[in-house]
């Protein structure tokens, strides 16, 4: 199966998820710093996906999903954090973590694949 779009993409999907739920976790966080910063690694990991693709040349498209792959440590680290200082319920913590955990390892396949 031939994949004509990024929208197509399994990990851009849920890294689309992921985003919109950090999104509306944060947005009425008043650290500002802290907001932007998760806000903006969970946005790459999907942009990354989508710029790697829209790039048509398997070598660039493996080099934007290790950025992708990056942003979701990020992301994790940054849920982490938020537990942590109490910024996150446990069951919104887990549930972004275990599906930053998932894009993750559908970005390593991907990696491989390519």
């Amino acid at each position: 199966m031939t994949i004509e779009r990024f929208e197509d993409i399994i990990a851009w999907q849920k890294a689309f998820l992921l985003t919109t739920h950090i999104y509306k976790l944060f947005e009425s966080s008043k650290d500002f710093g802290f907001k932007d910063q998760i806000q903006r690694a969970s946005v790459s990991i999907m942009n990354n996906i989508a710029e790697g693709f829209e790039r048509k040349s398997n070598n660039e498209f493996k080099q934007f999903l290790f950025i992708a792959k990056g942003s979701c440590g990020e992301v994790r680290s940054m849920l982490t954090l938020a537990k942590e200082l109490e910024k996150l319920t446990q069951s919104d913590a887990t549930f972004c973590y275990e599906l930053s955990e998932d894009i993750s390892k559908i970005l390593s396949g991907l990696i491989k694949a390519l």
